[in-house]
């Protein structure tokens, strides 16, 4: 295995098509595309200054490493991937790659990070930024904190354990999703979705969990949840609180401690369809 330590890497493609290689305690500097098309690389305590560092890689250790803001779009096209211990402050980081690992790291400008991905697992990751998985598949979560609105549109196949996720509009348009022992706090939470089960969570939306179909809300604590459930279909909802209000669920079983308000403005909507209890 070649071994590159305390380097200085200017220039496009500086170490292109590298196969097999030690990286440690280096600056890869101006010049795209420094480590294209290569493979089986372990990366440490180096800082990545410009644009696509890992471009249609494979096999790849990240550790205690630094990709600055001008190392925007970063990791495309890369085929499994390991970052530990890292700040990541590029935005536009991971596209259309696989078999992502993301451990004990910071992404603090998370523009369309993780767009198009599939196989990813996040652990201990705290995250800035709009946008945040979208079109990814196959995603498993553990502890992350999310600062962000638009989060995960368009996902299938994702597991949310243990976390905080402050998001307008999240999960959109996703399908078979699994969120556990979490905090969600945002406005129009899950639109236009399908098989989406909450369990042990604290939930904070307006006009939250609308157009969806297969919904389940398990052991679950709604805090101020106005004009809820609109157009969804088969839902089951057990949660451990006073629901503000709902409105025109289509169908499906509702136990809360109580409800506010219920609304059913549209006259084709057969009320009998849900059924709505009280602890």
């Amino acid at each position: 295995m070649k071994h590159y330590r305390n380097g200085t890497y200017i220039g496009e493609r500086a170490l292109f098509k590298t196969i097999g290689a030690l990286i440690e305690d280096s600056v890869f500097k101006d010049g795209e595309s420094p480590l294209k098309e290569s493979s089986n690389l372990d990366i440490s305590n180096t800082s990545f200054e410009w644009k696509y560092p890992l471009w249609y890689c494979k096999d790849v250790k990240v550790k205690k490493c630094i990709f600055l803001d001008t190392a925007r779009s970063g990791i495309w096209y890369t085929n499994n991937i390991e970052i530990k211990d890292s700040d990541i402050s590029a935005p536009k980081t991971f596209r259309r790659s696989s078999f992502i690992s993301v451990i004990d790291s910071n992404i603090p400008n998370a523009q369309e990070t993780l767009w198009n991905c599939h196989h990813v697992k996040l652990k201990n990751v705290k995250v800035k930024g709009d946008y945040l998985g979208l079109n990814s598949k196959d995603v498993e979560i553990d502890n992350l904190y999310l600062d962000g609105n638009y989060c995960f549109d368009g996902c299938e196949n994702i597991t949310i354990r243990n976390s905080t996720l402050i998001s307008k509009d999240s999960f959109w348009n996703s399908k078979n999703i699994l969120i556990e022992n979490s905090i969600v706090d945002g406005e129009y939470i899950a639109w236009n979705s399908e098989d989406l089960t909450f369990k042990n969570c604290t939930i904070t939306s307006h006009q939250g969990f609308c157009y969806i179909k297969n919904l389940k809300l398990i052991n679950c604590k709604l805090i101020d949840c106005d004009l809820i459930f609109e157009y969804c279909e088969n839902i089951e909802i057990d949660v451990n609180s006073e629901i503000t209000s709902i409105k025109n669920p289509i169908s499906g079983v509702i136990t809360s401690k109580g409800i506010k308000e219920i609304i059913f403005d549209d006259p084709q909507i057969d009320k009998s369809k849900t059924s709505i209890k009280t602890k």
